[in-house]
């Protein structure tokens, strides 16, 4: 039935497997926190502790997962060691989770709502 939809095709087995395993890992909310700030930015495991709200060694088991796993990268600088996302592909997969999150609860954020997420450029309003 399908073959005759014109463009049809089904992915391979390896890149369902690598895609299973990248959702997997982001799958975590933390993880997926980390991501999102890493695609911001270089940054230190104790700055993301500081902005995900977790211990610096559970920050350091979520990023040596994603590391694994391909998604992120280290760079020592002395005693320091900084992380970064491998690349930005991710980004879109995050911003269309974040957005369907949004929408699938019938929750329409506000474009100025410091928690909207439109352009992960962006740099939200300061809370008070």
């Amino acid at each position: 039935m399908h073959e005759t939809i014109d463009g049809f095709h089904m992915p391979g087995a390896d890149q369902v497997e690598r895609a299973a395993g990248a959702l997997r890992m982001l799958s975590d909310p933390t993880r997926l926190k980390l991501m999102w700030a890493l695609l911001q930015g270089e940054s230190s495991v104790n700055h993301l502790a500081e902005l995900v709200d977790a211990s610096p060694s559970a920050v350091s088991q979520h990023l040596a997962k994603l590391r694994l796993s391909g998604l992120v990268l280290s760079r020592r600088d002395g005693t320091f060691v900084f992380y970064h996302a491998a690349d930005t592909h991710v980004r879109q997969l995050l911003e269309q989770a974040l957005f369907h999150a949004d929408h699938a609860h019938g929750e329409h954020p506000r474009e100025d709502d410091p928690h909207h997420v439109h352009d992960i450029g962006a740099t939200p309003a300061p809370t008070a």
